[in-house]
């Protein structure tokens, strides 16, 4: 059986910023590669007009996708056609060297999309994919750049939304419960963006065009509500789908879009040694604060339990003691931004990382993206050039019962949470993603998705650079959090393979996560769904943080007594948005 794939509406595209394309000169078979290259683009974002409109390419606004069995056999072709005439029809050793990269890039671009519409099939498995097409259709002309062209195109869409629901209905089979769910859940806020938000985006329009699209709108409004209703009382009772991708296909899209030198085999056997070294390091920084914390316990009678155990009771009991330290419910995005600000002071004081010129937001993540993720990220489009980032945090739930509110705020308590905000926020993915954009780049390697082991690597390996340059004063508790969040990146590379390649039961992998990894039940119920939600996203900052130690290593060597770490890691995002292996291979040359 086909599994189902969730990913963004971009359809599995990173779309990053950039300054524009390659300023290199053009030879004549640079020329033929690219016009093949916008022929393959036009034809795609034909095919998938909504992630046209949110990646800046307007052409089909007025469009919506057809997901018919014809449509997509006929997509099949065209993209094998176009795989075989980038094979047979352009002479690698002609093309610029610039270009030989661009055109590696569109080989696996190629065999990307060949891999989701033969095999992950989510308009048949996953009713979130029809969410994420039912929602941005209309809201990307609705939110940035509106005009009354664009609320033209919207009003062609919206006529052609039910219809389109009414496809999906029928076109659905048997997804995973975990995606019918997570599809219920996001309904009200679809919901409410479509009766509360849109009537104030459009109202500066003229009111002929808002009567044309309203009177659309109604008959929309009507189709959701009735798709609502047909997610609870009829897709939930035959979502017995399996969510696991299998060894065959998760390994495929590992090797399409983690694009990385080291082998799964090598990752693992890494991983299991950092599990043990990693624990180990937090159990030598918790034995003083043990001390200090649990004054009248003899160390000395623990140490006559096993190495593990007691290993985990000195950790646990000193953890257990610092997630008592938190903020209220209600301060959670705030102290998020305020810690921001404190760690962006440090850089400009240590002078450890040139901070990005572009600009970056960090505010309450709307409601049509909660329930899925803490965190989400937007960058700049492959069509724009330049512009801010975005980052939306997710406010605790109102629907939460206490149990599980105090359970998160004791995982983000406010020694954890200033290395969450380094690892996921600031400097997080917006360093890394600011100095590749700035980089002039070509649009196919501003569209192809495989910067995320960099992107998600970055962070992870920054971390220490803090702790090492005296972030907090060498505060152990920081330290201990801080490790604590690099164990956790290994335990999701670990459950990844072991969920998605194996047979890891929810139980087996919370179990895993709050023993061994000391989250707690929140934080591994949220990482549960993250697992089953985004096959392949867990793997990337473990992957990526690897690759950048193995070119740390290189590059040590290679400067000697010069090495300089900034140096080493402008020099790794001064290639533009490339895989992770390729800069590997830019990076040793």
């Amino acid at each position: 059986m086909k599994k189902a794939l969730i990913a963004s509406l971009i359809m599995g595209i990173f779309i990053l910023g950039g300054t524009g394309f390659l300023s290199a000169q053009q030879t004549a078979e640079d020329a033929k590669f690219t016009k093949l290259v916008n022929s393959y683009l036009d034809e795609y974002w034909k095919f998938y007009p909504t992630a046209a409109t949110l990646a800046g390419f307007g052409k089909y606004d007025n469009k919506i996708e057809d997901f018919s069995e014809s449509a997509i056999d006929k997509r099949t072709t065209a993209v094998d056609t176009v795989n075989k005439e980038m094979i047979t029809k352009i002479a690698v050793d002609k093309l610029s060297p610039e270009m030989q990269f661009d055109h590696r890039l569109m080989l696996d671009m190629l065999d990307y999309e060949l891999f989701r519409l033969e095999y992950l099939d989510p308009q048949e498995y996953n009713p979130l994919f029809y969410n994420e097409i039912f929602l941005h259709g209309i809201r990307g002309l609705l939110v940035k750049n509106f005009s009354d062209a664009k609320l033209a195109a919207a009003t062609e869409r919206a006529k052609a939304l039910p219809g389109f629901i009414k496809f999906a209905k029928e076109n659905l089979k048997t997804p995973p419960a975990e995606y019918t769910q997570a599809a219920i859940d996001q309904m009200p806020a679809i919901l409410a963006f479509f009766k509360n938000d849109v009537p104030g985006l459009i109202e500066k329009s003229g009111a002929d065009a808002r009567n044309k699209f309203n009177a659309e709108l109604t008959k929309l409004t009507a189709a959701l509500e009735d798709w609502d209703r047909f997610l609870q009382n009829e897709l939930m009772a035959k979502s017995t789908g399996n969510f696991r991708l299998g060894p065959e296909a998760h390994a495929r899209l590992l090797r399409l879009t983690g694009q990385t030198s080291l082998m799964t085999e090598e990752l693992v056997n890494r991983s299991k040694a950092d599990y043990n070294n990693i624990r180990r390091e937090m159990a030598l920084v918790c034995i003083p604060l043990y001390q200090i914390m649990y004054p009248n316990v003899d160390l000395n009678k623990i140490n006559a339990g096993s190495e593990d155990a007691n290993r985990n009771l000195v950790i646990k009991g000193v953890l257990d003691k610092i997630q008592g330290d938190h903020i209220a419910k209600d301060a959670w995005i705030g102290k998020i931004k305020n810690a921001a600000g404190e760690i962006k002071s440090f850089i400009e004081k240590t002078k450890i990382l040139d901070i990005p010129s572009a600009n970056v937001s960090i505010d309450p993540m709307e409601p049509i993206y909660q329930g899925l993720t803490w965190l989400k990220f937007f960058p700049p489009t492959a069509y724009e050039n330049g512009g801010d980032y975005k980052i939306q945090i997710q406010p605790v739930p109102a629907s939460w019962p206490e149990d599980k509110v105090q359970s998160f705020l004791e995982e983000f308590n406010n020694f954890y949470l200033y290395f969450w905000t380094v690892e996921r926020v600031y400097p997080g993915m917006f360093f890394p993603a600011a100095a590749a954009a700035a980089v002039p780049s070509s649009v196919v390697r501003k569209l192809a998705p495989f910067a995320q082991p960099l992107l998600t690597g970055w962070p992870l390996y920054t971390e220490e650079m803090f702790i090492y340059a005296g972030f907090g004063e060498y505060d152990l508790r920081l330290r201990l959090n801080q490790l604590k969040l690099k164990l956790k990146a290994v335990i999701d590379f670990q459950m990844e393979l072991n969920v998605h390649q194996g047979n890891f039961t929810k139980e087996q992998v919370i179990a895993y996560m709050t023993k061994g990894g000391f989250m707690t039940e929140a934080e591994a119920e949220r990482k549960w769904q993250m697992l089953v939600l985004n096959p392949g996203y867990s793997f990337y900052p473990y992957a990526g943080y690897q690759e950048i130690l193995d070119m740390e290593k290189d590059y040590k060597a290679a400067k000697g007594e010069a090495f300089n770490q900034k140096e080493f890691l402008n020099k790794l995002t001064s290639f533009g948005p490339l895989p992770i292996r390729q800069i590997k291979a830019k990076m040793a040359q």
